[in-house]
């Protein structure tokens, strides 16, 4: 029991990490905080965003444009964080749910794999 704790203490870091990579390297600006849970078949991660200044400027002009932009930027993430979460630990994913809030700068991510996060 306690090694299986440990790897999913790992597992989380490790996710934490990816997640963490994979937010510099597309928007050069990372995450405040960050939670990862594991349950059933699901990952959960809860994180506060640092909202670029350029966007936060924007949105209180045009939030139609800026949320279209969020909505492009989450779609790209997406398709990264499957390719790392399938290549990196053999995740079979079916889909992965994000949402972000700019007033909150928190955002929701739902990774929805096939098995559960024990069995691979």
């Amino acid at each position: 029991m306690k090694q299986s704790l440990l790897k999913t203490g790992q597992l989380k870091q490790e996710l934490i990490k990816d997640y963490q990579d994979i937010n510099l390297q597309l928007f050069d600006i990372g995450t405040k905080e960050q939670r990862v849970d594991l349950l059933g078949k699901k990952i959960i991660i809860m994180t506060v965003h640092r909202r670029a200044p350029a966007i936060r400027a924007l949105d209180q002009k045009n939030r139609e444009a800026t949320r279209m932009f969020d909505i492009l930027l989450i779609d790209e993430f997406k398709v990264h964080f499957k390719r790392k979460l399938e290549e990196k630990y053999g995740f079979k994913v079916v889909t992965i749910l994000k949402d972000y809030d700019p007033l909150t700068e928190q955002s929701a991510t739902v990774v929805v794999l096939e098995h559960e996060v024990e069995t691979y």
